[in-house]
């Protein structure tokens, strides 16, 4: 009976680490810059699993020039304030900071961002604004949803926030896709194979790759794995 329950209890203690690791995963976004298609010909994907970008994703310029450094810096963590605030009251904008990888943006994090600029008295920030993508979503419409944001978010003394970087694609945790394209890619290969004859196998290389992706629409990726399939004759035991 002992042992019943403590295998109960091990199995739930599991799920819930799983349940926590999977959440904690999907809290980073991958930031697509562009295609990720691998060099090799040889690992071109032919097996992909379409998906559309779970965010558009702009990096914004907050600057201040202010002449006073303490009001300057002032100003600066009023106006980043405020964009927290304008975020968590829409179910769409998010923020976030990093390059490939992104996080959180929070109020703790205010003075870490802030740093001081080229030019003579002034300051700037630099944060990730994230608006989340539907399936009815257009990439002009999602652009104006963050043009909109920024317009009406307050800005404190002599700050500006500037939209001057690019409009890339984001994917949270994308190797959370991982069974899928296996389970895909298996599938593929036995009814290669079996295309072929009774005499024939498949047999998959290369797997331990992570996943990769390409863009194949304005909003939307194909994600893959690079693998090498070979369809060989059986051979003798």
């Amino acid at each position: 009976m002992r042992q019943s329950i403590r295998a109960a209890l091990l199995a739930l203690a599991t799920m819930v680490l799983a349940e926590k690791s999977l959440a904690d995963e999907q809290v980073e976004t991958v930031v697509v810059t562009g295609s990720r298609m691998p060099e090799d010909a040889e690992y071109n994907p032919h097996v992909t699993l379409k998906h559309r970008a779970d965010h558009l994703v702009t990096r914004v310029e907050v600057i201040c020039d202010t002449r006073d450094p303490a009001k300057r810096k002032d100003e600066l963590r009023q106006t980043l304030r405020a964009m927290i605030a304008g975020a968590q009251g829409t179910k769409t904008i998010s923020l976030s900071v990093g390059e490939d990888v992104l996080t959180e943006f929070t109020d703790g994090m205010l003075d870490k961002v802030i740093a001081p600029d080229n030019k003579v008295d002034t300051s700037f920030a630099r944060v990730v604004i994230r608006t989340e993508l539907t399936a009815v979503d257009s990439f002009d419409g999602a652009t104006q949803r963050i043009r909109d944001y920024v317009a009406r978010t307050p800005k404190a003394g002599r700050t500006e926030v500037l939209i001057n970087q690019p409009f890339n694609l984001g994917i949270m945790a994308p190797e959370r896709y991982r069974p899928t394209l296996v389970e895909m890619i298996a599938k593929d290969a036995r009814d290669t194979s079996a295309s072929f004859g009774s005499g024939y196998e498949a047999r998959v290389e290369n797997m331990q790759h992570t996943i990769e992706w390409y863009q194949t629409g304005p909003l939307d990726l194909a994600l893959f794995i690079p693998y090498k399939l070979t369809i060989a004759t059986h051979v003798a035991q």
